[in-house]
């Protein structure tokens, strides 16, 4: 085996993440909420409520030949809206914006609301969750400075639960992904589950943040998932103790005598590339090695660079992947390394739990005709998120890309499909074999 880390640059902003948005508050209020925080003025606080503000009217959209401004007096720079776009939103969308509406709402809940000590807080930080919602964007979210410090966590490797990545996938709850040796594994859990409910409260409309904080829960505590899976006759009932998870990034071992390198890539992180070069400096230390397994399996992701990094092990001269923004600028990101496995064959194994800079190294390699890929259809995450920190703790992942393979491949909600199609079914997991592994050492013998 080749060691482990879990520490991870948190400063970085430049990653693919693997979070999904909350469910979206229509557009314009989430605008309004934005605009009177910071142009209004708002202060919020519990004994503040109810509100009787000056009314401010934003302008809507419009519908004309030259696009149209959005304006909050002249603080707020003006937002051009092609009249394209105009010509699809519903007629309110296009009206003048009242943030009377916005006053009203939250007056209507302080005043009637069954619950009458509701902090004004969290209306507040509920609307700004709505904002980033209402983009309508699964990998965009807005977090509290709780969701934001869990957000951390994760991207350490450690935390209390079950151990598997979830998204919102075509409106329904699913399992991106169990990690390895994880309580969510061993009950069984399996990549694309649809979840249904949580301790028997239905997902429907339930974003992952929510999921994640009713999965989650001291070690030894237990949480029933209710499952559905292609193939089940009926929904079926997981229930999964929690446990401490501790994400190991990078692991190997030697296969077929020693000729084969299984180097297994459990997620993306800071620590990946230095625990990555040990394993290729093991490899190299070996003459007998004469193949190589890159398992991205379940691999939900991480830092662009990492992956960037990597696939430059194979080329170091090509482009691994093309960004483009939202201005239609396009960035090549190019490995700058010495392709120390270049002259080894090499199989990338892959499935549905296989996203985001995982697909970004087997786009790359399958384009570049550097590897064979095995396995079953990645899962098709093909978007760049920014993370932003805010002051009280808060933060914003927000979409800000769109990436693409060498050869110009968009996979977002298309994923990478394999050279070689094998299928691990539940009766080769519940016996303990692994035709997808057996296959690429049979095409590395």
């Amino acid at each position: 085996m080749w060691g482990d880390s879990n520490s991870l640059d948190q400063d970085k902003n430049y990653r693919l993440t693997r979070f999904i948005a909350r469910p979206a508050l229509s557009w314009w209020l989430a605008v309004v909420l934005l605009l009177a925080g910071l142009g209004g003025g708002i202060l919020i606080g519990e004994n503040l409520s109810p509100i009787t503000p000056e009314k401010i009217i934003i302008k809507g959209g419009a519908a004309n030949t030259t696009g149209t401004t959005s304006v909050i007096n002249s603080t707020v720079t003006p937002t051009i809206i092609p009249s394209s776009t105009l010509t699809t939103l519903p007629a309110y969308l296009k009206k003048d914006v009242d943030f009377q509406l916005y006053w009203d709402t939250w007056n209507t809940l302080k005043n009637k609301a069954f619950d009458k000590n509701i902090p004004d807080t969290k209306l507040f930080y509920g609307s700004l969750e709505g904002m980033v919602a209402s983009l309508a964007d699964p990998y965009s979210v807005f977090m509290t400075p709780t969701d934001a410090t869990q957000f951390q966590q994760d991207l350490q490797g450690n935390f209390e639960g079950i151990g598997a990545e979830i998204a919102v996938k075509n409106n329904q709850l699913v399992i991106v992904s169990p990690l390895e040796d994880s309580p969510a594994m061993k009950a069984g859990l399996r990549p694309k589950d649809w979840i249904l409910k949580i301790n028997g409260t239905s997902t429907d409309g339930m974003s992952s943040s929510e999921a994640v904080s009713l999965i989650r829960g001291p070690a030894g505590t237990k949480v029933t998932l209710t499952i559905y899976r292609e193939g089940f006759a009926a929904p079926q009932d997981f229930t999964i103790t929690r446990a401490a998870i501790n994400v190991k990034s990078v692991s190997g071992e030697y296969l077929a005598g020693g000729i084969i390198a299984h180097i297994k890539v459990r997620q993306f992180n800071n620590d990946t590339m230095s625990l990555f070069d040990s394993a290729i400096s093991n490899i190299l230390s070996k003459p007998s090695v004469k193949g190589v397994i890159l398992d991205l399996r379940g691999n939900p992701g991480g830092y662009l660079d990492s992956a960037v990094q990597m696939a430059g092990e194979w080329d170091g001269q090509a482009v691994v992947v093309s960004e483009k923004d939202r201005n239609g600028i396009t960035t090549d990101h190019q490995a700058m390394e010495a392709p120390r496995l270049a002259g080894y064959k090499t199989v990338i194994l892959v499935d549905g739990g296989s996203a985001s800079a995982s697909e970004i190294v087997a786009g790359a390699l399958k384009d570049w005709g550097k590897a064979t890929i095995v396995g079953m259809k990645t899962f098709g995450k093909g978007s760049v998120q920014d993370l932003t920190q805010l002051a009280d703790g808060s933060q914003i992942k927000l979409t800000i890309a769109k990436w693409f393979t060498p050869k110009g491949t968009s996979i977002d909600e298309q994923g990478i499909e394999p050279d070689v199609k094998v299928d691990l079914t539940l009766e080769d997991y519940n016996n303990d074999r692994d035709p997808q592994l057996d296959k690429a050492v049979e095409l590395l013998r």
